[in-house]
């Protein structure tokens, strides 16, 4: 178990950033397109939640999607220019995301990009980032390459595949982007086009009603994004928030099991999310909104930066 008590806490500052790739395997089936899954959002605290729904898109490919293989998993925490009620320092969640990791999973990581950033980055960019650090800068992911029959033939460097990075959330994600004015056309375009996306199925939420106007959407454009949009049912129910806990912790009560034990010492151990928040939820999701002018928006509300 990894121990909260001897670490600092990072500065998720860009001058010394280093894209992690340490948990990156390789392709197993060489026949297949190596998958990458990017989650994006507050984490304010990251809970079981979030770290399930990995899994869940991980069994939906397996059983499903058979020209996929995933190959890695990326949390990005939004950065302190996302001024949301209830929002730890992105220092602060970037290292409880990195605790939860290191403790519960061998292929999750987080990457402190978007979370190091002055200025708010809508999700597409975040995906174009992952996407050009995995197959520009690493070249792709390696594979094994087919058996030869030719015992003489001389080995070749790895073979590598480019990575497909799509985006992982709830149902309220969709729902923000059913919402005319709250994600732009042309980026919900990019994301649904180049990338794609695996919704976690939410209890109390409509899925259909929620993909209703994106289809609408994209025929109007000559586009099918129904076709990059992969619905996960969640078999189990399970409907820890951020929100919840941070009202739990508030009123002083347990959140024993709804967090990973190393994310609760952090908490515990730093004195997190004891204050009443200054501000109301003003938002249903935890997913920040794509369009930097609506960011904007929310933050004049506020009172502007502090």
């Amino acid at each position: 178990m990894v121990s909260s008590s001897n670490v600092s806490t990072p500065n998720p500052s860009l001058s010394e950033y280093t894209f992690p790739s340490h948990r990156l395997r390789a392709l197993r089936d060489g026949g297949k397109m190596p998958l990458v899954l990017v989650a994006c959002g507050s984490f304010s605290p990251i809970t079981h939640m979030h770290l399930r729904m990995f899994e869940m898109a991980v069994d939906h490919v397996k059983q499903g999607m058979s020209e996929f293989e995933v190959v890695g998993g990326y949390l990005s925490p939004v950065s302190d220019r996302y001024n949301k009620a209830g929002l730890a320092s992105a220092a602060h969640r970037v290292r409880m995301c990195e605790l939860a990791c290191d403790e519960t999973s061998d292929w999750l990581m987080v990457d402190p990009w978007e979370a190091g950033q002055s200025e708010y980055q809508p999700t597409a960019v975040v995906l174009d980032h992952i996407s050009y650090e995995i197959n520009h800068n690493l070249g792709g992911i390696s594979y094994p390459p087919p058996p030869s029959s030719n015992s003489l033939t001389v080995p070749t460097a790895t073979p590598r595949k480019p990575a497909r990075v799509m985006l992982l959330g709830g149902s309220d994600l969709l729902q923000t982007m059913s919402q005319p004015g709250v994600w732009s056309q042309s980026d919900l375009n990019h994301i649904l086009t180049a990338h794609g996306l695996f919704i976690i199925e939410r209890s109390g939420s409509d899925i259909s009603d929620a993909l209703a106007p994106l289809k609408e959407w994209s025929d109007a454009m000559g586009k099918d994004w129904m076709e990059n949009i992969h619905v996960v049912r969640q078999l189990i129910a399970n409907d820890i928030s951020s929100t919840r806990i941070r009202q739990f912790l508030r009123q002083g009560m347990s959140v024993q099991y709804l967090l990973p034990q190393v994310v609760i010492e952090y908490i515990r151990e730093r004195g997190l999310y004891r204050d009443v928040e200054e501000f109301r939820e003003s938002r249903a999701s935890s997913m920040p909104p794509l369009r930097r002018e609506a960011v904007d928006r929310a933050v004049g509300k506020r009172g502007g930066l502090s």
